[in-house]
């Protein structure tokens, strides 16, 4: 049995559900924390569902730090929500606490575990299958900077420190290099290059923060499509969900990470360079979306700098992929030999190819600036 499951049945009884507990089985796709679809039923109504979370442990060292930022973050969105005539129930997470009143519980093995309703009519897509799809979540993301942005960001904790400091990804690559513990340096030396003559691009984000050029916000820092509940009727982006990493952070990172992830037609680890591409009509798309969320809550500069934003998460994710091949796999899953050196390599190309079309990239975001 699962160590979640263990203590499943005491974690039940330290939330109160409303009505009685008719079931909970594990839920959804993601690899980090347990999750559990907890189904009530009310007395005369329809089953009521709840999203129980076991927190991983391994990828939070604080849950306190963590649920302090969600629960923070959730309950100012809750209101801007409202202020906007929306609807807090089904646009905004809502963390419940256990009896004890705590932000979560800690059962008796020392595991965290948290506690949402489940929103109704939404559909969690894996794929952007369609660039209507695609700019839904855009319009999406966009709207959570909008709604946030007058959260005071320095407040939030780092869940994960150096999340997103290129620079300091840009130091563990060169150290992995220099270590050179399995000997594989040699056989990645055009992708060592790669990123090497991009040395100065590492600081250009950050040097900009330093600057005063570009505010701190709250950012996401996971803004897949997988983490944007859709309404099934309109097809709309309605809910942000895994706050895990919502930490402080710059609006270039949670455009960039979208367009690393979404703007592109080839797997993560396509061996056959030929298919991996950027899709401009795509990237299109989804700054018009972005934009029109954010409803001009960024400023000029901010927006003049999203391009940036694409090129250095891209650039970032190939170094991850490549520091951990060099050193052994440690980090990211593999299926098969030189997994995360394919990764990295896709990575790359994609960065390239935004190199060659940067131009295109600037118009585009100047198109939409209004």
């Amino acid at each position: 049995m699962a160590q979640a499951e263990q203590t499943l049945h005491e974690v039940l009884e330290a939330f109160d559900f409303g009505a009685p507990v008719v079931g909970a089985i594990r839920y959804g796709c993601g690899h980090i924390n347990d999750t559990f679809v907890v189904h009530t039923q009310p007395e005369n109504a329809c089953c009521r569902r709840f999203i129980l979370q076991r927190m991983s442990a391994a990828a939070f060292k604080h849950p306190d730090q963590l649920m302090e930022n969600i629960i923070g973050v959730t309950e100012f969105l809750g209101r801007e929500i409202e202020k906007h005539s929306g609807d807090r129930s089904r646009e905004a997470m809502e963390v419940i606490r256990p009896k004890n009143g705590a932000d979560y519980y800690t059962d008796s093995q020392g595991g965290a575990w948290r506690l949402y309703p489940f929103v109704e009519g939404t559909v969690c897509h894996q794929t952007a299958d369609t660039p209507e799809l695609f700019a839904a979540s855009g319009r999406a993301f966009g709207r959570f900077q909008q709604l946030l942005a007058d959260y005071p960001a320095d407040t939030l904790y780092e869940t994960i420190p150096h999340f997103h400091d290129t620079e300091d990804r840009l130091a563990k690559f060169k150290a992995a290099v220099a270590a050179d513990k399995l000997g594989r340096a040699a056989g990645c030396q055009p992708e060592i290059d790669f990123v090497l003559a991009r040395e100065k691009d590492c600081s250009v984000a950050l040097d900009a923060l330093r600057a005063g050029k570009l505010p701190l916000r709250v950012t996401h820092n996971d803004t897949k499509l997988n983490n944007v509940l859709m309404d099934d009727k309109t097809g709309e982006g309605i809910c942000i969900i895994d706050l895990d990493t919502v930490m402080p952070g710059l609006v270039l990172y949670d455009f960039g990470d979208s367009i690393r992830f979404g703007a592109n037609h080839s797997a993560e680890d396509e061996t056959d360079l030929s298919k991996v591409n950027l899709d401009v009509d795509l990237f299109s798309a989804y700054t018009a979306a972005f934009l029109e969320g954010t409803g001009g809550s960024l400023s000029n500069t901010e927006i003049e700098y999203l391009p940036w934003g694409a090129k250095l998460m891209t650039l970032e994710c190939g170094m991850r992929f490549l520091t951990d091949y060099l050193e052994g796999d440690t980090y990211f899953h593999i299926s098969r030999e030189g997994q995360n050196l394919d990764r990295c390599r896709t990575q790359f190309k994609l960065v390239a190819d935004m190199e060659e079309r940067w131009s295109e990239l600037e118009a585009i975001v100047n198109r939409y600036r209004k």
